[in-house]
């Protein structure tokens, strides 16, 4: 008998009249505004303008959205395009179904299209946004506990996930909640990417491949414990292999990165440090004419005083001839 466990929702959909409110679409939501809004404090102390992650955030979001669905589609064909499925049901996100390969690439695309039209290095909006991807990911997580869906393992332990579902072939019981797991890691990697930049100065994309290799590694051992259908090569799963690969060709980034380009960006934003920049040419023009004001004031002054002193000098003089004058007369 278990004494306590991680009760799954009755529902995944709260209708709200014709609307239909899903728990997965709200993690989704959430994570996405969470992460526009650490990238956003983190791109404005670099030194960049508010508001240009999120600019940027309008190209990555929609393409990530697109790429880690292609992805799951993809790997998981059989789920769609197999003898008593409707391929139709590819196109239904809100049911769940996100590769997180898939929504980094073609985010990652989205990012670089937008960065490209503002102007705005790759590598440094990466590293802003990589600690909030993170948490991000921590939140929609999630949404795989109300779609009861991405458990581990048949477990009684303590924090068991209670699967009440027998839809899709799921047996009810209590197993391995790898959703929470997953969700308590890429905290664990928001944390350890903010503080390693603020020890590290981390610059030129290194702040992110410390996320993607991070992350790898978390998902390595978390992906091992699932039981749901997936491909196998050479007895792992294939997100196994493609968390080792990422995570190998994340390391060798940060250490090339590092012996080629170490340090940090200067600028991030061309044109932003020029705001505080013009706001201290127009105060330096102001005390300049300030200064040549006070200038010319002292000049009139000065010429103000000589006039008087030449006009008292020249009437003086003038006396002087008229009294000769007289002399001479007399």
């Amino acid at each position: 008998m278990e004494l306590a466990f991680i009760p799954s929702p009755s529902r995944g959909v709260l209708n709200l009249g014709p609307i239909p409110l899903r728990g997965y679409a709200f993690c989704i939501i959430i994570g996405v505004f969470v992460a526009v809004w650490l990238g956003n404090k983190r791109w404005v102390a670099r030194g960049g303008r508010p508001g240009t992650v999120a600019d940027i955030a309008v190209w990555a979001v929609p393409f990530g959205l697109i790429g880690g669905r292609l992805y799951h589609v993809i790997t998981d064909y059989q789920l769609y395009f197999s003898e008593g499925r409707d391929w139709v049901d590819a196109f239904k996100i809100w049911e769940g179904g996100l590769g997180i390969w898939g929504a980094i690439a073609f985010g990652a695309l989205g990012a670089w299209i937008g960065a490209r039209r503002m102007g705005v290095p790759m590598p440094a909006y990466a590293d802003a946004v990589a600690p909030g991807i993170a948490l991000a990911q921590a939140i929609g997580r999630w949404g795989n506990w109300f779609n009861q869906e991405l458990y581990g393992k048949a477990t009684d332990l303590p924090w068991a996930v209670e699967i009440t579902s027998s839809a899709d072939g799921r047996v009810p019981g209590t197993y391995h909640p790898t959703f929470l797991y997953e969700s308590l890691w890429c905290i664990g990697v928001a944390v350890l990417v903010i503080w390693a930049d603020r020890r590290f100065e981390l610059g030129h994309g290194r702040a992110f491949a410390l996320y993607v290799a991070a992350y790898c590694a978390g998902r390595f051992w978390i992906e091992y414990m699932r039981v749901d259908d997936a491909h196998h090569i050479l007895g792992l799963r294939l997100n196994n292999w493609t968390a080792l690969l990422v995570f190998l060709l994340a390391v060798v980034y940060l250490v090339l990165s590092a012996r080629m380009r170490p340090g940090r960006e200067a600028v991030i934003e061309p044109g932003a440090e020029s705001s505080g920049g013009d706001a201290g040419d127009d105060a330096k023009d102001a005390a300049g004419a300030g200064s040549e004001d006070a200038g010319d004031g002292t000049v009139k002054h000065e010429t103000g005083v000589k006039d008087e002193t030449d006009v008292k000098d020249e009437t003086g003089v003038k006396d002087v001839k008229d009294g000769a004058d007289s002399a001479k007369k007399g």
